[in-house]
């Protein structure tokens, strides 16, 4: 199996995302976002290991690129805390940007903004996952990530050094963040152009972690998810009137604030004003529903 794979996690008609590959410098991630998803399939997933022979490999796989978008990464991130000491997402970088393609970084860390520079070689974009604008809250969700106040000053910086970045409003959770305004209206103050937002789906695994972290919202979040729920391959969703309703107000909030707006396999596309994952950005010389689904 190689580094750079067709990009299809979910093989799901419910994913609206363009064709890409997709990378993961790392197996497994140690932010231990409660709601995490990849923890259900990836063994040992809060075990962060680099890949065998990374860098090697991945100059071999680079040299065959045609300008095919990478997205890095979609089942870790590649960012995890031992990436400040190993720097092997940037070594990666550094290979990437002398090859021919696109490049897609999906990330909670602000240690992104390290790599600013061979970003600017490339084709590229960043998506930052900011699910709230509480530190307090985001601690308790996301508990070994860098403070969502960090991230919302990586955007700030990325966006300012000219990388075009997105910003990932995800997972929404009933009683805990779905009302993100001031969010919003903070993203849209740094010029952020783009958001995405999902809402969270139950894997028993993360389900666990969820009734351990925030035991109140759980009993609350049990009638929505197991009684009143629907189940969609693999994970249980909230009924599809909540879903829309909670992503048409964050859809309104980016109307009123000039951002594109999507939703992330919802089946809810008609809320789209742009591609899911903010790759129209890349560039920025294509027209944001250029391969809308």
């Amino acid at each position: 199996m190689g580094l750079l794979e067709r990009f299809d996690p979910w093989r799901s008609g419910l994913c609206t995302c363009p064709p890409k590959l997709t990378f993961n410098p790392y197996t497994g991630c140690d932010h231990a976002c409660v709601y995490c998803y990849a923890s259900s399939y990836i063994p040992k997933f809060f075990s962060c290991r680099p890949k065998k022979d990374l860098v090697s490999r991945l100059k071999k796989e680079a040299a065959k690129l045609n300008g095919e978008i990478i997205s890095i990464s979609n089942s870790s991130d590649p960012y995890p805390t031992i990436e400040g000491e190993k720097s092997l997402t940037r070594q990666c970088l550094e290979i990437l940007s002398r090859s021919n393609c696109k490049i897609q970084i999906i990330t909670k860390s602000n240690l992104v903004v390290r790599d600013i520079d061979l970003l600017k070689k490339v084709p590229s974009m960043v998506a930052l996952t900011i699910t709230t604008d509480r530190d307090e809250l985001a601690k308790v969700l996301e508990p070994n990530a860098p403070p969502s106040s960090e991230r919302l000053k990586a955007v700030e910086r990325l966006i300012k050094a000219g990388i075009p970045t997105s910003v990932r409003i995800d997972p929404i959770i009933p009683y805990v963040n779905e009302n993100p305004e001031s969010l919003v209206e903070k993203l849209a103050v740094l010029g952020v152009k783009h958001i995405t937002c999902s809402t969270y789906k139950v894997k028993m695994d993360n389900w666990q972690r969820l009734n351990l972290a925030l035991p109140e919202i759980a009993e609350k979040l049990n009638p929505l998810y197991f009684e009143k729920g629907e189940k969609i391959g693999r994970y249980i969703y909230l009924p599809k009137n909540l879903r829309l309703k909670l992503t048409e107000n964050l859809a309104k909030q980016a109307k009123k604030h000039g951002l594109k707006f999507a939703t992330c396999r919802e089946g809810l596309k008609g809320l789209n004003t742009a591609t899911c994952d903010g790759s129209w950005l890349i560039g920025e010389t294509h027209s944001p529903l250029q391969k809308l689904k």
